[in-house]
């Protein structure tokens, strides 16, 4: 059960984090998120960090107050936010903007749609009209483009 409990906590991150993306991120809290779009400098923090901490403080508590409670649902419901953040993090940071140098090669259809649909997003410098907000579903049209090359 409690596996369950953090399988669709990580699942609904998905869509929670799109929505946050769009219309937090994009919108009331561009001024943090504005210098991961416009990289005119490029210190090795950026603002746009700043919601790593954000999004921690919500499963750090989750999982404390479910630990302290005897590992009730709370702890499971913050260790999905955390793993999914972790996640998040290996694949946004390290796979796709390549901060460490990993699997820059790769010729996995999913990485690469993955890549090619944050590079859509990544086009649009300004909050306005943006696309692909997710973050591990990306658009099918984005898969096929990959997936079709190996049938040519």
């Amino acid at each position: 059960m409690n596996f369950l409990i953090v399988f669709i906590t990580f699942f609904l991150m998905e869509g929670f984090t799109w929505t946050v993306h769009k219309y937090v991120m994009h919108g009331f809290l561009w001024s943090l998120h504005r210098d991961h779009h416009d990289h005119s400098s490029d210190p090795p923090l950026e603002k746009n960090d700043y919601f790593f901490v954000i999004f921690a403080i919500p499963a750090i508590a989750l999982m404390y107050f479910g630990t302290i409670n005897g590992f009730n649902v709370l702890f499971y419901i913050g260790l999905g936010i955390t793993l999914y953040g972790m996640s998040y993090f290996f694949v946004h940071d390290i796979f796709i903007h390549q901060r460490v140098k990993f699997l820059k090669d790769t010729k996995n259809p999913y990485l690469l749609a993955i890549r090619r649909a944050h590079k859509q997003h990544h086009k649009h410098i300004n909050k306005e009209e943006g696309e692909c907000f997710g973050f591990l579903w990306v658009p099918i049209k984005y898969f096929k483009m990959y997936f079709n090359k190996d049938k040519a």
